[in-house]
């Protein structure tokens, strides 16, 4: 389907993005956007008015999460045809990156309503192009799993990827995700971005060795970590699944457990704490 947003009299839903900390960093045509639709529809209302009172911009908001996307969203699309100008904006940066509204933006276009984003700050890509790595491709992959056995699996199938990868992450779970990405990737050099735009912005650029032990107190704030992509050297990834099947194989041929993970350590050079977190995480 081809559609000209501004050529067409097609209904139109904005998607705005917003700034991830500098407010000097809305653009006059988001500004224009905003004052002159008639609904504004954003993750939090208590943000977006806060926002919105800056700018001088006073409009009706109605709160679109990620558990009343649909529900919401199709309220939206009823009003937007009978008429209405509507904009979504999500807390910080882009919605529907790592945030919600992709959703809302399926609904529209099935509802023939055309979708226009206004552009604006992007965390990710601040973080990439300011580290150093390898901009060329990338391979942004945003929060990993919360459970550690699931996020360990998730890595592992990324290890082959040769794009720099990019990973968003908050204070709470820092230390155990660069500690599980230098467990997988190996010392690959690697860049953490913190508080972006705002007065502590503060990139580390070092090797995960380094980057895994440091303070997590000293880490505040929403993150991006850039990881540089494989080299192609390393060994083919071996899943948690066959790394079980062989622990358990040796266990059941009379090994102890902590033999038989250091045997398969061993024999596949993968770093036995990794293996010993597979087999008691299963």
């Amino acid at each position: 389907m081809r559609s000209l947003n501004y050529e067409s009299n097609r209904p139109l839903l904005y998607l705005v993005a917003t700034p991830i900390g500098n407010l000097q960093e809305v653009s006059p045509r988001t500004i224009e956007v905003l004052s002159s639709v008639d609904l504004i529809a954003c993750e939090d209302t208590r943000v977006t008015g806060k926002l919105l009172s800056l700018l001088g911009i006073k409009k009706d908001l109605i709160s679109l999460r990620e558990h009343n996307e649909v529900s919401v969203s199709q309220e939206l699309v009823g009003k937007i045809l009978t008429g209405k100008k509507v904009a979504y904006m999500s807390d910080a940066g882009y919605p529907c990156i790592s945030d919600p509204g992709s959703k809302l933006v399926r609904i529209c276009l099935e509802n023939e309503i055309n979708v226009a984003p206004i552009s604006g700050p992007n965390a990710a890509l601040n973080a990439l192009v300011a580290s150093g790595l390898c901009e060329d491709h990338f391979y942004f992959h945003g929060f990993l799993n919360a459970k550690e056995s699931i996020r360990l699996e998730e890595l592992r199938t990324l290890a082959q990827r040769k794009e720099t990868l990019i990973f968003y992450e908050s204070p709470h779970r820092i230390q155990k995700t660069l500690e599980d990405l230098f467990e997988i990737f190996g010392n690959r050099k690697a860049c953490l971005a913190r508080e972006l735009t705002k007065k502590h912005e503060e990139f580390i650029r070092c090797g995960l060795e380094e980057m895994s032990k440091i303070d997590p107190e000293t880490l505040k704030g929403e993150m991006v970590i850039v990881v540089e992509g494989s080299s192609g050297e390393e060994k083919p990834i071996i899943s948690d699944a066959e790394l079980l099947k062989m622990v358990n194989s040796m266990v059941e041929s009379g090994m102890s457990t902590k033999d038989a993970i250091k045997k398969v350590s061993e024999i596949t050079k993968i770093n036995k704490n990794a293996i010993y977190k597979i087999v008691h995480l299963n």
